[in-house]
C-alpha cells in the first residue's frame, strides 16, 4: 500500500525562479509602496525597492507592477525626507 502517488515523468532539475514568484514580488512591492506613503515609510519603502528589484531580476510578467513599487519606494522615501525637514524632527505623523 502506497500513501504518495508514484512520480509521472522525470523530477524537476530547472533550479530557476519561476515566474509567479516573481510576479508576487512584483504585488508585494506596489502593494508595501502604496501603503509606506500613508504609515511606516522608513521601514515599508526599502522593502518594496528590494522586491522590486528582484521581481525585474528574476523577469516578471509584470513589470509595470514592479516599476510602480520601485516608483513608491523611492517617493515613500522621499516623501519622509521632506516631512523632516518641514518638521524638523526624525519621524512624522499625519
Amino acid at each position: 500500500m502506497h500513501l504518495t502517488a508514484p512520480a509521472t515523468g522525470r523530477p524537476r532539475t530547472d533550479t530557476r525562479p519561476r515566474p509567479r514568484d516573481a510576479d508576487g514580488m512584483a504585488v508585494a512591492s506596489f502593494i508595501l509602496g502604496l501603503l509606506g506613503l500613508l504609515v511606516l515609510n522608513l521601514f515599508l519603502g526599502p522593502i518594496a525597492i528590494v522586491l522590486a528589484a528582484v521581481a525585474l531580476w528574476r523577469g516578471t510578467t509584470r513589470r509595470g507592477r514592479a516599476y510602480l513599487g520601485l516608483t513608491l519606494g523611492v517617493a515613500d522615501l522621499a516623501v519622509l525626507v521632506i516631512a523632516m525637514e518641514i518638521s524638523g524632527t526624525v519621524s512624522w505623523s499625519l
